[in-house]
């Protein structure tokens, strides 16, 4: 069983057992979350498409931690003019294990 789901404003495709790193949530290692924005859900030939939404479909996972990925280098500088700048990002994210799919 697959599911299309959205959160943090994007779309992730997911199956049970999967991991996956999204948008940072407001929630500690080990708690239980449930993704409401189903937009779909595939299960075997047969699928559901949700307008925008699938009525009742949910999924629920598990958060497996909180950080910060890879530092970004930014560096913006204009030729002749002496004008060097230089900044670094790294992205917070939330790392899930999908539980079950309910539809």
């Amino acid at each position: 069983m697959q599911a299309i789901i959205v959160t943090g404003g994007k779309q992730y495709k997911v199956s049970e057992g999967d991991t996956l790193f999204i948008e940072k949530l407001e929630a500690e290692a080990g708690q239980a979350i449930t993704f409401d924005q189903v937009l779909a859900v595939m299960d075997g030939d047969k699928a559901t498409f949700g307008a925008p939404v699938v009525e009742g479909a949910s999924v629920d996972a598990t958060v497996v931690k909180n950080g910060k990925g890879k530092k970004i280098r930014i560096f913006k500088y204009t030729p002749k003019k002496g004008y060097r700048k230089r900044q670094g990002h790294r992205q917070p994210y939330t790392k899930v294990q999908i539980g079950a799919i309910k539809a």
